[in-house]
């Protein structure tokens, strides 16, 4: 098996159990979650084929809402950040980056690097939770709901990626 499978099914387990065990467990004014997944998404490197991007994305969605009991939500809004992950990180990256460009605060630097976390991850979260109300009838909750699982997501993403060995970045 190849060392960047190897490695990012490691990550796969180690933040999936922190999903559930942590996360899952945290419910901020009654409503709104933290779901920090995407992160897997977010670490793949400038370079990588939009299939690759799209199959991990299904997959890391279908395994949270496996755990999750979430109905394909988290299956969905996976797999659209993975689409758009590619522009996202081009967007974001310096223009001289490289195309094995991984995002991290090394390499992007720290302001690029929180805009592109903040952004993914308010995508992420503004689709899983309208998919969960499914209509517009209760905007004010469910933008509320995006934005503090975002902000949350996002704390615990910089916290992971300061934390992570510097060659556990290498994908």
């Amino acid at each position: 098996m190849n060392e960047t499978i190897k490695h990012r099914i490691i990550r796969l387990v180690a933040i999936l159990l922190f999903q559930i065990l942590l996360c899952n467990n945290i419910h901020i004014l009654g409503y709104a979650s933290p779901i920090v997944l995407p992160y897997l998404t977010m670490k793949f490197h400038r370079g990588s084929a939009r299939e690759s991007l799209l199959i991990w994305g299904f997959v890391i969605g279908l395994i949270f809402d496996i755990f999750s009991n979430t109905m394909g939500k988290g299956m969905a809004s996976c797999t659209l950040l993975g689409m758009l992950q590619p522009y996202l990180l081009r967007l974001f990256s310096p223009n001289e980056s490289v195309d094995m460009l991984v995002p991290s605060f090394k390499s992007m630097g720290f302001d690029r690097y929180i805009y592109y976390a903040v952004s993914s991850m308010l995508i992420f979260h503004l689709v899983f939770y309208f998919l969960e109300d499914f209509s517009l009838n209760h905007v004010r909750l469910m933008v509320t709901g995006a934005l503090l699982g975002t902000a949350l997501a996002v704390l615990f993403t910089v916290i992971a990626d300061v934390l992570l060995p510097k060659d556990a970045n290498i994908d």
